[in-house]
């Protein structure tokens, strides 16, 4: 889907409708308000663990959403550890450490609703340094544009990391062709994308889309701080500062 948009949100928009047209969602449905479910999201994990930044990755931050699972369980079972973050960071970070796993337990390990048993919460301040990130998409661009459902958590968790000093490292994401646009706008505080996979090929962003600062703190209220622990933590030690 070859097209360019003026927001995010209708870019956001457009590819909810084409999933659903196409008939090209998975459950959970509906596509529309969330980050898709798409058919050949496990070939498109396999394609993004066989480039760089996966492959050798032992500590991989993924987010928690459906078309994420063939991944976050193709990393356990080859035994890297994955960090999770907490459905709105209202838990912070879990960590999914294979080698207390049971092998047959890893499938339901990687999913959001089975995670709780074997995950356990990391503090912040315990976060080791990753050595990639993965995201969830609803649309993005050939030159590593990314927008997500629209509420920011994935630029905020790449942020956080910035803020406690860890060095950045390439953010890859996995989507369904249909996803693939031509271009939206894009934001300072963007994360940005260096890998894009798809069922059928992997792409690599060249050149990369610039680093953001860390946490732009005029973009968060109070309320975002009261729903987000991390963040109010975070914001008392940049105060001190």
């Amino acid at each position: 889907m070859r097209r360019r948009f003026r927001s995010k949100r209708a870019a956001r928009e457009a590819v909810w409708d084409a999933l659903r047209s196409a008939g090209a969602a998975r459950f959970p449905f509906p596509p529309h308000g969330r980050i898709p479910n798409f058919a050949g999201a496990a070939e498109a994990a396999e394609r993004l663990l066989a480039e760089p930044p996966l492959a050798d990755a032992r500590r991989v931050k993924v987010n928690p959403d459906a078309p994420q699972l063939p991944l976050r369980l193709a990393l356990l079972r080859r035994g890297s550890v994955v960090y999770m973050p907490s459905p709105r960071l209202r838990a912070g970070f879990l960590k999914l450490d294979p080698r207390s796993i049971p092998a047959a337990e890893l499938r339901r390990a990687a999913s959001l609703s089975g995670c709780r048993r074997w995950a356990r919460e990391v503090p912040l301040r315990k976060l080791p340094q990753m050595d990639a990130i993965v995201t969830g998409s609803v649309a993005v661009t050939p030159d590593g544009r990314r927008c997500g459902k629209g509420h920011g958590y994935s630029d905020i968790e790449y942020a956080i990391l910035l803020e406690l000093g860890h060095a950045p490292v390439p953010v890859a994401t996995t989507v369904h062709a249909l996803q693939l646009v031509e271009r939206f706008p894009a934001d300072a505080n963007d994360l940005p994308l260096a890998w894009i996979a798809t069922p059928e090929r992997a792409l690599r962003v060249e050149p990369p889309r610039p680093e953001p600062d860390g946490i732009d703190w005029s973009r968060l209220s109070e309320a975002d701080l009261d729903a987000m622990p991390v963040l109010r933590e975070l914001a008392g030690g940049a105060a001190a500062r």
